[in-house]
């Protein structure tokens, strides 16, 4: 015994649930219950489907009442268990008439349908209509068109969030939450898919056992308790009738229930700030409808005070609210007064150097039109998403991104953007505020209805939608994003390309400056002692440049500090660090993987060019232009095919033209990686897949 108590002490009281209402459900179907308990239980029923309404109707999006398909199953369970143990008091207890089946079954046959078997009838077949064929058979199309389209959409909702996250617009926490939340709200339709099929299958056992509680009930009567037909069917037609209307309200609560949590759209708003906000809130649909009503109530043999009074309640309804829209709108609207001084006035100030505006490193110029994305007050996101980008961005190159200034610009397009780099313009677009862009990864199952463009970031091909389009787009495999996503990609992009001009000497002191925390005695020899801060920041700029971080800068750090007493040639240093970082370089471009596809160039080829580069200088000023063209074209088929085989392009030349290929395919093939042959670690192995030269002949 002690042993069981010690059981229960750690199942605790919270974990009882569940086992008590299966003991409930058992003891209903099992044992005969005496009325008081039946009435409890009946009473329970309907608060808990009070509870149940009320609980969708505040919930902000179906998600907040995930367990509801559950509570859905109990509660019908827990109302079918009722409908047998309230049939056998019935059979029972019938011929007694009155409270033999308890004070619950008694009202409702007595009070609610007076007393008359033939009128609860009615309105016991009207109750099962209105909740088997209209609510429940509603809901049930619903939930099965809502699983399908939300399982469709899956793979639309994962791109958008590896889209932000690859942004930096959200973290690896946040992406993680929004992936378990298009996962949770896949599992709750498809859960509501089948759950309306119990609210179903309920309606039809309401009818069914009327049907057989009748038909058992005048037999038992007649055959067992010497009734006449007259008193059996008034006795238990009236308790059959009042049991199946007892259970019938909380079944329609129910259904109801199903149906309005099936149907809402998330929304910070619960269901009542809904109606207030978007049926409410339209003064001149309440107008309309208010002088309707009123000239039906001029009619004469109509209801005349019935429609008068309604029509002016909601006409001072619609007057109260348009006063309410206007009054906001004459403070808000009311523009600022300028100035006017004349330039000649003893009031001017004289001009200084304060009046004389640094150019922004980093610019936002935005029409307009744009203003609300900008604007907190108006609900503007850019700003929160630009943090996002310059906290992705510095955490991956290694350096503090300084920060965005917005201002509006009234010589761009209304909703024209451009994004500056010191004070010249690197990237323009245009966007719309009431719109999204459905992008096409370069898979997608039909065609979307909008504006043809062309995503801003990554030129891919574009369409600028509907808001309400969003569900259908994502399900036919387009990445949807909205217009703040889209200008803070495209300042991803263009900042992480640029990263070498946003490197100044202010960062690269910084950067000294925290290295010097942990590792202080390498910081002082190297700067000034070693090397002048100028070559430092080149060749910071120079591996930026080339996409490589410099996050690890105490390894280039010692690095620098090692070579600087053979050179102070910005390039060379620059290949000696590379080599230095060769690890993280090679994970940066290929990943884990243990051995590495690469580009290789014939031999000829390549001391060909080793030679010109000898002449003529890393500039590669004396190679012939019909080869530049050959190589070119030559890189660019190459890089096409491993891109269409799933490989990263790679090209793999000496140590010496390295830096001019680099430079090269950066102009001339974008996304192809040039490394040197000691820039591969010693615990990667390489594959040549094509060698550059040998089949071309490129002379």
């Amino acid at each position: 015994m002690e042993m069981v108590l010690g059981a229960f002490r750690q199942v605790g009281a919270r974990g009882m649930g569940a086992p008590l209402i299966i003991l409930m459900l058992l003891a209903m179907v099992v044992l005969p219950l005496p009325p008081f308990l039946l009435d409890l239980f009946f009473t329970f029923n309907i608060a808990l489907s009070l509870v149940v309404l009320l609980v969708t109707v505040y919930a902000l999006r179906p998600l907040d009442f995930a367990m509801f398909p559950s509570m859905l199953l109990v509660a019908t369970l827990l109302r079918l268990a009722l409908n047998v143990a309230s049939t056998r008091i019935v059979l029972l207890e019938g011929h007694n008439g009155g409270d033999a089946a308890g004070k619950v079954i008694e009202a409702f046959g007595e009070f609610v349908i007076g007393g008359n078997y033939a009128v609860g009838l009615v309105v016991f077949l009207i109750l099962v209509i209105i909740n088997f064929v209209v609510v429940t058979k509603g809901a049930g199309r619903v939930s099965e068109v809502s699983a399908r389209f939300t399982l469709d959409a899956m793979p639309g909702k994962q791109m958008a969030i590896d889209a932000d996250l690859n942004t930096g617009l959200i973290d690896q926490d946040e992406a993680r939450r929004r992936r378990d939340e298009v996962s949770r709200e896949a599992d709750f339709y498809g859960a509501m898919d089948g759950a309306s099929k119990f609210v179903r299958g309920d309606a039809i056992a309401g009818i069914l056992i009327l049907m057989i509680n009748i038909i058992g009930g005048l037999a038992i009567g007649m055959g067992q308790h010497g009734l006449d037909l007259s008193t059996a069917m008034r006795f238990y037609a009236l308790l059959t009738i009042g049991d199946g209307l007892v259970a019938q309200l909380p079944s329609l609560l129910l259904s109801t229930s199903a149906a309005i949590i099936v149907t809402r759209v998330s929304s910070a708003e619960d269901l009542g700030s809904q109606v207030a906000t978007q049926l409410l809130d339209n003064p001149r649909a309440l107008a309309i409808t208010a002088a309707i009503l009123l000239l039906l109530g001029l009619i004469p043999g109509m209801p005349n005070l019935v429609f008068l009074l309604l029509g002016g309640g909601v006409a001072g309804l619609a007057h109260m609210i348009a006063k309410r829209k206007r009054q906001p709108a004459k403070v808000d609207d009311e523009p600022a007064v300028p100035v006017a001084v004349p330039e000649g006035g003893s009031d001017v100030r004289e001009l200084t150097w304060q009046d004389v505006q640094p150019v922004d490193v980093i610019g936002l110029e935005v029409g307009y039109r744009l203003i609300p994305l900008v604007d907190r007050e108006q609900g503007g996101q850019l700003m929160n998403r630009i943090k996002g980008v310059r906290r992705k961005l510095s955490q991956e190159l290694g350096f503090l991104v300084q920060s965005v200034h917005i201002r509006d610009n009234l010589d761009l397009a209304p909703n024209a953007y451009r994004i500056t780099l010191n004070g010249v313009p690197v990237g323009e677009a245009e966007v719309f505020v009431d719109r999204e862009m459905a992008i096409n990864p370069g898979k997608v199952f039909g065609e979307l209805k909008g504006m043809a463009t062309r995503d801003p970031a990554f030129g891919l091909d574009a369409v600028w939608i509907d808001a309400g389009q969003r569900d259908q787009a994502q399900t036919m495999g387009y990445t949807v994003v909205d217009a703040s996503t889209v200008v803070a990609t495209h300042l991803s992009e263009l900042l992480q390309s640029h990263a070498h001009e946003l490197l100044g000497h202010d960062e690269v002191q910084q950067l000294l400056d925290n290295l010097g925390q942990i590792a202080p005695k390498l910081v002082e020899d190297l700067v000034p002692k070693l090397l002048p801060l100028a070559v430092v920041l080149r060749v910071l700029q120079n591996l930026l440049h080339e996409g490589v971080p410099i996050r690890d800068m105490r390894t280039i750090a010692e690095t620098l500090a090692e070579q600087a007493t053979k050179t102070q040639d910005a390039s060379s240093l620059t290949a000696t660090v590379r080599v230095a970082l060769s690890r993280s370089i090679v994970q940066q471009v290929v990943g884990p993987a243990g051995e590495i596809p690469v580009i290789v160039l014939d031999p000829s080829l390549e001391r060909l060019l080793q030679q010109t580069l000898a002449n003529a200088g890393e500039d590669g000023a004396g190679v012939e232009p019909g080869m530049l063209e050959q190589l070119q074209q030559a890189l660019q088929e190459t890089a096409r095919q491993q891109e269409l085989s799933g490989e990263d392009g790679v090209l793999l030349v000496a140590a010496g033209i390295r830096p001019w290929m680099a430079k090269f395919a950066r102009h001339s093939v974008p996304g192809l990686r040039v490394l040197s042959y000691n820039e591969i670690p010693d615990n990667r192995q390489i594959k040549v897949v094509r060698t550059i030269g040998r089949n071309e002949r490129l002379s």
